[in-house]
């Protein structure tokens, strides 16, 4: 018992954080996938917050990986992704660095998390979801409310990721004489995501922001062991 209240005052910071992004990326899927329509949208804000119930059978902002062998790839992938992403913060804990990077890395970790808990276990808790057709091999939606069922609509690891955050700011046509584009019709931010994506783009953001002030502690971190090396070598 005293073990584990050691190394929940140690880590303590990181737990909240992962913890708080979890909690927050499930109540959100599980609102909107039991009382969405997919496809079905809202806007809060005007024209450019809107929610848009969407079901993303592959990668982060809507990106997708090929077919049944491609979803199951992903799903391990990001699995082992979130084991080294734990030992890498238990790393950089013990090694002190500063408390700023280790709760981006923890914001990165749990949208991570959140993503591999869709796929795990959406397809065995729900009844309804995005399936690949096998004929076709593409994805196909379904019609009417999604309803928590203990018998499912795939298999473990092949659960769809709910997406619902959408944010058309900007929208036009591409100029005639821009290459490739030019007559397109373009629009800013076209895809779909959720909190836990959001959760992983904001870590990456504020380490690129902050590093110099991240990795300045580090810096000194390593000059002091080194002088202290030097002192007891001396």
């Amino acid at each position: 018992m005293q073990r584990l209240t050691q190394i929940l005052k140690k880590y303590k910071y990181p737990i909240i954080a992962i913890l708080s992004v979890l909690l927050i990326d499930q109540a959100i899927k599980l609102y909107i996938k039991t009382h969405y329509f997919l496809g079905e949208e809202y806007k809060v804000t005007g024209d450019w917050f809107i929610l848009h119930f969407t079901e993303n059978p592959g990668m982060a902002f809507g990106m997708q990986l090929g077919g049944n062998f491609g979803k199951l790839a992903l799903s391990v992938l990001r699995i082992f992704a979130a084991i080294f992403g734990v030992y890498y913060i238990i790393k950089i804990t013990r090694k002190g660095e500063h408390m700023g990077y280790i709760i981006c890395v923890s914001m990165i970790l749990a949208g991570a998390v959140g993503n591999i808990f869709d796929s795990m276990f959406y397809g065995l808790i729900f009844d309804q979801g995005t399936v690949l057709d096998p004929q076709t091999q593409e994805y196909v939606g379904y019609y009417g409310l999604a309803e928590y069922s203990s018998q499912g609509y795939s298999s473990f690891l092949h659960g769809c990721v709910v997406d619902m955050f959408y944010f058309p700011l900007v929208s036009g046509t591409f100029p005639e004489w821009v290459p490739f584009w030019g007559g397109e019709p373009f629009e800013f931010f076209r895809p779909v995501f959720n909190f836990a994506d959001a959760s992983i783009s904001m870590g990456v953001f504020f380490i690129l922001i902050f590093q110099k002030r991240f990795f300045k502690q580090h810096a000194k971190t390593e000059e002091k062991k080194v002088e202290e090396n030097s002192t007891t070598e001396a």
